[in-house]
Formats: structure tokens, sequence, C-alpha cells
């Protein structure tokens, strides 16, 4: 008999106690939330829904069908991990969030999604007639994403949620369904299965799919202390400062309220960046947009 698990059935109402009522399927016995039917429920009444095995290892007959099935991919929010196990996904039934074995996890357990993200996910049931979350592959994502992104600008800011790691780099979907790929130079750090992260557009790739960046535009990256020398040099007419990296400790302390230290240090960021000039006894800003110091 094949397992009635993850489908939707309708079955026999043939008991009730204070906080449920019991129905039978093809023999089997299911527990139903007393509180969910709308109207009472009557001894060999019939009664459809979604039949799962609950937090409690009870089989329970939802109405609550949840979108998801063996043939069809949602998105479903992690809610928590266990590193022997894999992580857990609300995808809308009651009281049972949905494990993702850790057999499709990242080997390096810090690239695992964390409370909050996204996968996108479909059912599976193993041979113990137990529910699972698979993961979508690249060709899912590819049927899923809009063909081209040809209104996606260089250097425009994109939302995108992570859901592929490889050694060549990171796969990602826009928020506006585009697929983007990330090169490993393109990145700080490897971003986590599942992350929302915020990445530019800094070109497209011949198959049509984004070239993205996660790192920083130039001026985003610099530290507080050369912003406050950015902000300064703005502001004045000329948009110089009589000071440069040979200036006396105390005439930077006077002007800036930071060591000569922090203040080269300051100075060296504008100057990687290109938003500065020095010259002898000064420091002067290059007047050009920041975004095209960083093409």
């Amino acid at each position: 008999m094949d397992s009635i698990i993850g489908t939707v059935v309708t079955a026999k109402v043939t008991d009730e106690n204070e906080d449920a009522y019991f129905v039978q399927v093809n023999g089997e016995t299911l527990w139903v939330d007393k509180a969910e039917p709308e109207k009472p429920l009557h001894i060999g009444g019939l009664y459809e829904g979604f039949v799962y095995e609950n937090e409690d290892h009870r089989l329970q007959l939802t109405r609550h069908v949840p979108a998801i099935s063996f043939d069809h991919y949602v998105w479903g929010t992690v809610v928590r991990t266990r590193h022997d196990l894999g992580v857990f996904v609300d995808v809308g039934l009651p009281n049972k969030d949905l494990a993702v074995s850790l057999d499709e996890l990242p080997t390096i357990s810090r690239l695992w999604p964390k409370k909050d993200d996204r996968l996108y996910i479909k059912l599976a049931r193993d041979n113990k007639q137990r529910l699972w979350g698979t993961l979508a592959d690249q060709a899912e994502f590819a049927a899923l994403a809009k063909p081209y992104a040809r209104e996606a600008v260089k250097n425009a800011d994109v939302q995108a949620t992570v859901f592929r790691l490889k050694m060549a780099g990171t796969s990602v979907i826009t928020d506006e369904g585009y697929l983007g790929f990330v090169h490993p130079s393109e990145r700080n750090q490897e971003p986590r299965l599942g992350e929302h992260v915020k990445a530019r557009v800094i070109g497209h790739l011949r198959d049509g799919e984004l070239n993205l960046s996660l790192k920083p535009r130039g001026y985003e990256e610099i530290g507080d202390d050369a912003q406050m020398l950015l902000a300064m040099l703005q502001r004045q007419a000329d948009h110089r400062l009589p000071y440069w990296d040979k200036s006396d400790p105390e005439d930077i302390r006077q002007a800036f309220g930071i060591s000569k230290g922090q203040f080269k240090r300051a100075v060296g960021n504008l100057l990687k960046q290109r938003l500065i000039t020095q010259q002898p006894g000064e420091i002067q800003l290059i007047e050009a947009d920041h975004d095209e110091t960083d093409d």
C-alpha cells in the first residue's frame, strides 16, 4: 500500500476526546486538532486534509494544506539548526518544521543557513516514511528565473538569495527573479546557503545571468576616520585641507581629534580609493563621481 504521508486524503471521523478528533483512512488512524475545524465534526463524517507526522510523532491531518508537495517547490524560512541532523524549515504546517538533511548542506558548517534564511525546497519521503525537505537544483532555478535581466544596469544594487555554493563561485537569484553569479574574487567572504545578500551588478554573463559583486564600492568601504576627512574636504570651498602625512601630530589631533597614525591610515585609504590627492602640506579632494572610481 502506498504511504499517505505527505498527501491530501479524505478520512472518516471515528472518535474524539477533549483535544482531538480521530479519523481513519486506509486503516490508519490520524489525529485532528479540535481547534482546527470551523464547525464540530460528527462521527461518521468526512474530513479532508494533508497527512504528516507532527513533532509528537503522531500522524496528523490538517485542512491547512501547504503549498509544498513532492513535485512543487516553495520558499521556506529556516527556524533552527541541529548540527547532527540539518536545518529545520517552516513551510506552513501546524506544529511541524521540515528538516533538510545535513547531507544536502555545505560541508563547512559556518556556510549552513541560519535562522530567517530561505531555502527553495520540495517534499521528499525516506524509506521510514518520514518527510524531509529537499533542495532545488540549478535546473529548477533556471526554470523559476526570468529569462534575461536587460534592465539591470551596471553598478545597480540588487537583493538576492544564495542557492548554490561551489568552488567556482556563488549562485544567487535576485528578488526580481533573475539568476546571478558571484566569482570568489568579488566577495570578501563566502556567503551562507540561503542568505539574503546585497549585491552590485558588474556585468552580464553570456548565458544571460547577472555578473555580481558582493564587495562594497570603494567609497562605501572606507572607515570612519576616512569618512570624516572626506566630509571635511567636501565642506571646504576649495576642497583642500592644510594637512598631510608629515604634519605635526599635535596639529592633527587639534584639527581632527585623532592620532597621527589614524590620520595616515585614513589618508592612505582615501588615496587607495582615488578619492583624494596629496602634495606637500595638503590633501585635496578629487572632484569626480565616486561610482566611476570602481568601474
